[in-house]
């Protein structure tokens, strides 16, 4: 009997994938992202033949997200208020002249500010109070633009309104769907002539084989794929004798590193320039060869008693040799 089994582990996705190229945020995060994502689908080891295709997409984004942060203080709420809301709104007019470009406020907090003043005391040590001394308001702006040489104009924008803070830029593919389609498409040929190989290898055909089949996806974001980089060359200098020693600080940066292709069976857009969202797809069948018949039938006998009882009986209908 031909039998075949699916089992679909495929990762669910909106027609919009998001990520993230770096921003300050990054320096906070990465150590949090120590190594991308890489796809493998484990399968269980009883399978007589596995055979898998990964394949990898690079897609490059069609609309960005920019994301400023802006923070305000001031003795009163009205003063800080009326401070943030000028620095913001000088900075919006400019940048909505701008074609095709959508922005947003977001209130994020708006909290008292205290600082310490001192009990005067005549006999006793001095006593250190709590006191207000103003307010602090936290607001963000984002940015929606397609084209990315823009960024450098909206940074320029708000840094004369002292906004200098930018957080994060959220990467966004209208595409993906197509993609992924294509990935699977490409994965599915290749398969075919994986199995076709083997079934001619092993001078044998899988049609009645059984078969169990898995896929899966991962998408890599941008702010996964940043890691952390010290230009540091040591001095050759010995020194004979113990010496105080000053060393510089040297400079920490970050820099761009995608999934290597090199264990991809395909690989769509293959060449990345830019920081790009990462799809890895692989999809795996693992096939039970068909036993070679032998000499028994697979004929069942079943006897049925006085009593109603079944009873299976193992008889040998095979011919003597």
């Amino acid at each position: 009997m031909k039998k075949l089994f699916f089992t679909f582990l495929t990762a669910l996705f909106s027609p919009f994938i998001i990520g993230q190229v770096s921003g300050n945020v990054n320096y906070q995060n990465q150590q949090y992202y120590p190594n991308a994502d890489v796809i493998n689908i484990n399968f269980p080891a009883n399978a007589d033949i596995v055979i898998d295709v990964k394949g990898l997409a690079n897609v490059k984004a069609d609309t960005y997200t920019a994301i400023f942060s802006v923070t305000q203080t001031g003795k009163t709420a009205k003063d800080v208020n009326d401070l943030i809301d000028q620095r913001i709104t000088q900075s919006l007019n400019e940048i909505k002249l701008k074609k095709g470009v959508e922005t947003f406020v977001d209130m994020i907090s708006f909290v008292p500010v205290y600082e310490y003043e001192a009990e005067k005391k005549i006999f006793n040590r001095k006593k250190y109070n709590e006191v207000p001394a103003g307010f602090e308001l936290k607001k963000n702006i984002h940015i929606k633009y397609t084209d990315h040489n823009e960024l450098n104009e909206f940074i320029s924008i708000l840094s004369n309104n002292e906004i200098y803070d930018l957080v994060k830029v959220d990467y966004f593919s209208h595409t993906l769907e197509t993609i992924k389609k294509e990935m699977a498409n490409k994965a599915r040929l290749l398969i075919q002539e994986k199995i076709k190989n083997h079934e001619g290898i092993l001078g044998e055909t899988f049609t009645n084989a059984e078969k169990r089949i898995t896929d899966a996806y991962i998408v890599n974001f941008p702010i996964e794929m940043y890691k952390s980089y010290e230009a540091y060359n040591s001095s050759s200098l010995n020194l004979k004798k113990a010496a105080n020693i000053n060393h510089l600080n040297k400079s920490v940066t970050l820099y761009y590193q995608s999934v290597v292709n090199k264990e991809f069976d395909f690989v769509i857009n293959p060449v990345v320039l830019e920081p790009v969202i990462q799809i890895q797809y692989e999809v795996k069948i693992a096939i039970n060869r068909e036993k070679k018949p032998n000499s028994k039938t697979d004929k069942e006998f079943v006897l049925i008693t006085p009593n109603g009882d079944f009873k299976t009986l193992n008889i040998n209908t095979a011919r003597p040799n």
